[in-house]
């Protein structure tokens, strides 16, 4: 094949890549949350049909691009990023859809109902890194093709502290749901999935006072055969320029 027969080949292909027609729902209904929040973040595909319970502008982001809270940049307190939604959407044709394409539909959602602007750039932030300690990990391998389950809260509700329980869940698991005053990163280059249960004060409740029972997250992730060690590295971040309110149903 000549050149010239390459570069028109590689100028159709990006033509083509151009006019590829973008995922979308087909109906999308966007109502706002009235009342007291009992649920945040609930997720669920059946079939077609694709439901957000409890979902802010930033929950939103976080789930059609697949990054977590801290690559999520809001400089504006006037941008409306923290209101939140229950959304019904509804997928093309009748196949059952995956997660991924939910993801490009949302991505879809929140540029024509939300108006949703953005812009990446890369940041050097302040992190801990979950490594494994000088001993070893000290870890219970899971067992079965089960999937993961995960529950974390207090046990009782007048609990102050929480305890995190994963059944056959991989680390990224666990470190998703910790709280620090900084974002956690995975670096153990631990594979597999384990049975986890650790418990810890939440840094809301030790922000202004502390208690004889509290348990300092880092002491927790210890009894694991793991520490948190502070780092700075860079993070993708997703820069919000505009958001408005979705337009009424």
């Amino acid at each position: 094949m000549n050149n010239a027969a390459i570069v028109l080949g590689m100028a159709v292909s990006a033509l083509y890549a151009q006019q590829a027609p973008r995922l979308s729902f087909d109906v999308a209904s966007i109502r706002p949350q009235e009342g007291p929040l009992s649920r945040i973040a609930d997720f669920s595909i059946s079939g077609p049909r694709v439901t957000y319970g409890g979902y802010n502008p930033v929950l939103l982001m976080m789930e059609a691009y697949n990054v977590r809270n801290f690559q999520v940049s809001v400089p504006s307190e006037k941008l409306p990023m923290y209101d939140y939604y229950e959304i019904a959407a509804l997928a093309p044709g009748p196949a059952a859809v995956t997660r991924e394409e939910s993801r490009q539909m949302l991505q879809s959602l929140l540029a024509d109902r939300f108006k949703l602007q953005f812009h990446r750039e890369m940041r050097e932030i302040p992190v801990f890194a979950l490594v494994v300690d000088k001993n070893g990990p000290s870890l219970k391998p899971g067992s079965g093709d089960a999937a993961c389950a995960a529950r974390i809260g207090p046990l009782q509700p007048q609990d102050r502290n929480y305890q995190y329980q994963f059944t056959n869940c991989a680390l990224d698991r666990l470190v998703n749901s910790l709280q620090a005053d900084r974002p956690i990163l995975d670096k153990t280059g631990l594979a597999g999935r384990y049975d986890i249960t650790l418990s810890a004060t939440p840094p809301f409740r030790m922000r202004d006072s502390s208690e004889p029972g509290d348990i300092e997250l880092s002491d927790a992730i210890r009894r694991l055969g793991l520490r948190l060690e502070a780092q700075k590295t860079p993070i993708d971040v997703f820069v919000v320029d505009h958001v408005e309110k979705p337009a009424d149903n």
